[in-house]
């Protein structure tokens, strides 16, 4: 006989205490996680000046070798996502810094995840550079019912292109833990490239762009859970957040239809995703609407995590407790991205069975 693989046990564990949870611990717990992958770009050059560096003969003599060990990195990075509660790892991740749909067949089929059997949700976005949002979800745990991918249009500035708003709309929970409706809107807000100041409103563009689709989700579906999730590329205390979103620090503070940021308070304890010049940032964001706060409609939030493993940052060296990327001073580090991924849990009542 054929040994059982880990994440098929993993499966009938997790079925095996979803009904047990009705008469011990009557709750279920789901993992959602974003995760900015740093350039997974393939071989192949299909996008000009700005591909050309991932390539073989680009700045980074980016060949197989090297993209097949960023790929088994990443896949590495994704199996140790899964936890006590969430034996099957998160129910859906939301990823950025991807160059296409191929780069992610390849990280789900990757030795240390392929058993998972993770489903992907892509879109190509009109971004310059070619890297688009993404979104894998496990099949056993969520269900994809909808997809809109939303543009950023700055009608004062036509020519500027970035990514689009990934808005997907699913079913949480399987048949033991029954179904929640929730959206997960997946963000890679524009840059600070030209400085934080010059560049904010076009971040504010964006944050006001997600609260329209938050508020349009929310009059369709006034008990959904929306989850909006991304590399924002400002921290919670920032305008495009706290302000034009509205997401803010205190749990106990979310006002009807508002945001809640649980991120807010671990950047206050210094635990950040992503360091520039000695000082941490902590732009990977996983943001809810009131409704999960309170349980509305089923799921409720538990806990925000940073998944800072020690095996995803630099052990020794001048940078040592930094971000173990890929390249660093134009060195192939053999890393895995210059962010690390954040992850918030999310428990539902299971119904007792009679």
């Amino acid at each position: 006989m054929k040994r059982v693989s880990t994440f098929l046990l993993s499966a009938l564990l997790l079925l095996t205490a979803a009904a047990g949870f009705a008469q011990d611990r009557k709750m279920a717990t789901f993992g959602v996680a974003f995760y900015n992958l740093e350039n997974l770009f393939d071989t192949i050059n299909n996008n000009g000046k700005y591909d050309f560096e991932f390539s073989p003969k680009g700045d980074h003599k980016w060949d197989s070798h090297k993209y097949k060990s960023k790929i088994n990195r990443m896949a590495y990075a994704i199996s140790q996502m899964p936890t006590k509660t969430t034996p099957l790892g998160p129910a859906v991740i939301g990823v950025s810094e991807i160059e296409n749909i191929t780069v992610l067949e390849d990280l789900v089929n990757a030795e240390p995840i392929r058993d998972l059997g993770l489903k992907i949700v892509h879109h190509d976005s009109p971004d310059r550079r070619g890297v688009d949002v993404g979104l894998l979800y496990n099949p056993q745990l969520f269900r994809v019912l909808k997809v809109e991918n939303r543009p950023l249009v700055i009608p004062e500035y036509p020519e500027f292109k970035t990514r689009d708003q990934m808005v997907v709309i699913g079913l949480m929970g399987n048949k033991v833990t029954g179904y929640s409706r929730v959206a997960v809107i997946v963000n890679h807000w524009p840059s600070r490239r030209g400085g934080e100041a010059q560049s904010s409103w076009l971040r504010e563009a964006a944050a006001a762009l997600n609260k329209q689709i938050a508020d349009e989700l929310t009059a369709q579906y006034p008990d959904m859970g929306i989850i909006t999730l991304g590399d924002f590329n400002d921290d919670p205390f920032n305008k495009s957040t706290s302000e034009i979103l509205g997401a803010v620090r205190d749990i106990n503070k979310v006002k009807p239809g508002g945001f809640y940021n649980p991120f807010w308070e671990k950047l206050d304890k210094g635990i950040g995703s992503y360091i520039y010049r000695g000082g941490w940032n902590l732009f990977d964001q996983i943001i809810i609407n009131e409704n999960l706060v309170n349980g509305k409609g089923g799921l409720k939030f538990h806990a925000a995590e940073v998944l800072n493993k020690p095996f995803l940052l630099q052990q020794d060296g001048q940078y040592k407790g930094y971000p173990l990327r890929t390249f660093s001073g134009g060195a192939w580090t053999d890393g895995y991205s210059d962010h690390l991924p954040t992850e918030i849990f999310l428990v539902k009542e299971v119904q007792t069975q009679q």
